[in-house]
């Protein structure tokens, strides 16, 4: 375990000097004026940090969290929450690359996460992603491969850090029918699978949540502005579950999506649609409801940065007798320059889990629903050379009839973030 930890140690290490590399013997990309639209999936050569030949490079240096954490198992106060410095190294980098009418973009990130007395917390998480994409005269294709190996809690209900992987990718093809409207199939293929002594509860994550997903779909797209897209879409998906065949579902969806360009005042996506899940096993209750998600970011007047995320959707839960649960939940943000080079931002959120039992089973506590929420803030200071150093103060709390699951915590420090 230790070996395997100080083995991707050294490739956060190398990471890091890659990322730095990158800015030694090359070209600031210059500013071109050139507007990506939705479809292009190239960069916004305004952000474009450098330029080498063919690729397009925003290389990050992230120190994060780098201060106390109160609460490090999210105990409950009876438990005696036990307290510990932590800190998070990120370098990540993007890098585009243009081949006749296409682009793709690869996107790698390593996360070092390091704490001073508990060991067994730290860990070295991997994120890979790639998107390529095709544009034709009526045809378009995109693919958009992603792998991510990490010890990260997964979700709201899990409190331990596990090691587990997700990796799959999404097809998309797309034909223009008319001057701004476009029809297309949309396929997905994503597999979870945890480590096999992956314990919670003493419940073995692997046997409950190793599955694949898969998702076939149809789309009709109307490009609003050069900017803007709006899209209806249905289909069906399926899980399967590897080691736990009762947990096997089926869905139907429907949904309408807003997607902005990523280099708009406004940008990012949000969906409204339905779900019709069916699980394979009668006695337990199917739903047929409202589902949402989102991610939009808005800059009012080049100061003021207004955040959102949100989703209400079917997640499937570890615990044996409520198999799956609906969350609901909404985070945002405010970020403001208050003056020259100082900044300032508040953040908050909440998500509900609403579990579904099996029929015929005694539970502890029947239908039951838990509340997470999240308050912090902080400030920063940016310096000339792309340099942004911060304070900030986080608390999270889980409200659950469930006096063990109970839990409230605060995380404080410093944290720097460098743009090459």
């Amino acid at each position: 375990m230790q070996r395997r930890f100080y083995l991707k140690v050294m490739r956060v290490v190398a990471m890091c000097l890659m990322v730095a590399g990158t800015t030694i013997g090359v070209a600031k990309a210059q500013d071109t004026g050139t507007q990506i639209g939705v479809d292009d999936g190239g960069p916004d050569m305004r952000s474009v940090r450098i330029r080498m030949g063919p690729f397009y490079m925003n290389p990050r240096l992230e120190l994060g969290n780098i201060g106390v954490d109160t609460n490090v198992f999210n105990e409950p106060d009876s438990q005696n929450p036990k307290e510990d410095f932590t800190f998070t190294l990120t370098p990540s980098i993007d890098v585009w690359m243009r081949a006749g009418r296409s682009w793709t973009k690869f996107t790698v990130s390593e996360d070092l996460v390091w704490y001073q007395k508990y060991s067994d917390q730290r860990s070295a998480n991997e994120h890979y992603s790639l998107t390529f994409r095709l544009p034709l005269n009526r045809l378009a294709f995109s693919f958009s491969p992603s792998y991510v190996s990490t010890n990260a809690r997964p979700g709201f209900e899990i409190d331990e850090r596990v090691h587990h992987v997700d990796w799959g990718g999404t097809g998309t093809v797309e034909i223009r029918a008319l001057s701004k409207t476009l029809f297309g199939v949309t396929g997905t293929y994503m597999n979870y699978s945890y480590d096999p002594n992956a314990l919670y509860n003493g419940t073995d994550l692997a046997s409950q949540l190793d599955r694949t997903e898969t998702a076939l779909g149809i789309t009709v797209a109307h490009e609003l502005t050069p900017l803007t897209r709006l899209s209806f879409n249905a289909g069906e998906e399926q899980a399967r579950f590897q080691h736990s065949p009762f947990r096997n579902s089926d869905s139907t969806v429907a949904g309408v999506t807003a997607s902005f360009d990523p280099h708009a005042l406004l940008k990012g996506s949000a969906t409204f649609g339905y779900r019709d899940f069916r699980p394979a096993d009668p006695s337990l209750q199917k739903f047929s409801g409202f589902t949402a998600q989102g991610d939009l970011t808005y800059t009012l007047l080049g100061a003021t940065r207004f955040q959102v995320q949100f989703k209400r959707d079917v997640e499937y839960s570890y615990q044996v007798d409520s198999p799956y649960y609906v969350q609901s939940g909404i985070n945002g943000s405010i970020a403001q320059q208050i003056f020259g080079p100082v900044d300032a931002v508040v953040r908050g959120g909440f998500a509900n889990l609403a579990y579904s039992d099996l029929a015929g089973t005694t539970v502890q506590y029947v239908n039951r629903v838990d509340h997470n929420y999240t308050y912090g803030g902080g400030l920063g200071y940016h310096f000339s050379n792309g340099l942004r150093v911060g304070f900030n103060v986080d608390y999270s709390e889980r409200i659950t009839p469930d006096p063990l699951m109970q839990y409230h915590g605060l995380r404080y420090g410093a944290s720097a973030t460098y743009d090459f």
